[in-house]
């Protein structure tokens, strides 16, 4: 029976190795984004279990839309970034504003390469235009763009109202996407005098 004492001792250098295995291993994830499950909320906060040591939080301003109230349950999956690993107090700092903003900006930017159109929700006016909500992201209308046949008077009529827009501009280290709706009515004009004239000839 004695020969079994030696079976799963581990050494002290070995127990350090796995230790900082562990601890690269979480130092690897951050500024990544990765699924993240509400496991509890409350009024100012949502928690999120990431399967790391710590859970972390996100503020509850974070899940939502312009204009909309948040929708959050406990067991529901998010998509989350890592900003830090054991930040302060020994949690990890997430945020969910930066997940969906990276996600959106991959995906504008193809819609950008291939001049594409894309749906986007006019939230607010604002001096010489519109916010506008592309999934997440926030985008400029300027009232220059908002239409080629005539200039829309009231643009209030256009808020929460959903437009496909064309995208003429991104800069993605600014923060900035300039979109156009005049853009697709310009091609439409286009189209119909293309047309006419065709049936001219």
């Amino acid at each position: 029976m004695i020969e079994n004492k030696n079976i799963s001792k581990i050494s002290n250098t070995e127990y350090e190795e796995l230790i900082k295995k562990s601890l690269s291993f979480e130092k690897n994830k951050e500024n990544s984004i990765v699924d993240g499950k509400v496991i509890s909320i409350d009024k100012e906060n949502v928690i999120i279990d990431v399967g790391l040591k710590s859970e972390g939080r996100i503020p509850i301003s974070e899940f939502t839309r312009p204009g909309q109230n948040p929708e959050i349950n406990i067991g529901d999956n998010y998509k989350v970034y890592i900003d830090r690993v054991d930040g302060q107090n020994g949690e990890t700092k997430l945020s969910r504003e930066k997940a969906v903003k990276q996600a959106a900006w991959n995906n504008l930017q193809d819609y950008f390469t291939n001049g594409n159109a894309v749906s986007g929700i006019p939230f607010n006016k604002v001096k010489g235009g519109l916010s506008v909500n592309l999934d997440g992201v926030v985008a400029f209308l300027p009232g220059s763009q908002i239409d080629s046949r005539q200039i829309t008077r009231d643009t209030k009529e256009l808020l929460h109202k959903p437009l496909d827009l064309i995208i003429l501009k991104m800069d993605k280290y600014r923060g900035n996407i300039v979109v156009s709706r005049k853009a697709i009515s310009d091609k439409e004009l286009q189209k119909q005098r293309d047309k006419l004239l065709s049936n001219i000839s």
